[in-house]
């Protein structure tokens, strides 16, 4: 059975992003509103395939996430890269790499304990940043699926990803150390694994992100 306040949640949500209309999408002639019992993977069958802007016409996968369904701590990145478009897949590659040894040295991995994806879905041209239009259309999925997984921490990965959960133009260094609220679930900011690897020096404020982000998980437990 749902919880009436997780019902309210979801309902001030809504409220948030569109304003005082229910929106129904339409699929296969059937009505589907988002449910707050389905799994993920049945929530990805039914968005996997949006044309709700123009991304959808240029992508090559439609990347949904990864990780654990019944995560602690939920990473959200900007927006898939290159290699993350052809194998559908978040955080792939070097940095990708450098999320996993980071993780592992928390004791998390991102098949225990930890779910893994972006704002957007989809692939922008040249890897430039989401534009708003996109993150209007996008931002719903994500909110749905951190509904369903109820983690206790979000962790925002890099600026724009951090500014764009927390409508807040700000420098990363301004929004990090602190606990913020993303819609009711607590958010944190920290460098993307990227930006390490083009900045050895941010290793260090990176390491004492994440050994704040483990201590706020385990005291939430």
């Amino acid at each position: 059975m749902i919880k009436s306040d997780a019902v309210i949640r979801y309902l001030n949500q809504t409220k948030d992003l569109y304003g005082d209309q229910l929106f129904l999408s339409l699929t296969n002639e059937s009505t589907h509103v988002d449910s707050l019992d389905e799994s993920l993977d049945q929530y990805f069958g039914r968005i996997n395939q949006c044309q709700k802007c123009q991304l959808g016409q240029t992508r090559t996968n439609f990347v949904f996430g990864v990780g654990d369904p019944n995560a602690d701590l939920v990473l959200v990145g900007e927006a898939p890269g290159k290699q993350e478009d052809l194998q559908g897949e978040p955080f792939i590659g070097r940095a990708g790499k450098l999320l996993d040894k980071i993780l592992s040295a928390i004791e998390l991995s991102r098949s225990q304990g930890v779910y893994i994806c972006n704002v957007l879905k989809c692939r922008p041209p040249n890897n430039r940043d989401p534009l708003p239009s996109e993150v209007e259309q996008c931002e719903p999925y994500l909110i749905h699926q951190i509904n369903l997984i109820k983690p206790r921490l979000i962790v925002a990965l890099g600026r724009v990803a951090a500014k764009t959960l927390l409508k807040q133009d700000l420098p990363l260094k301004d929004m990090r150390s602190i606990k913020h609220d993303y819609y009711g679930t607590p958010l944190v900011a920290t460098y993307h694994p990227a930006a390490l690897l083009r900045n050895q020096n941010l290793k260090p404020a990176a390491w004492e992100d994440f050994k704040w982000i483990r201590r706020l998980i385990r005291e939430s437990k």
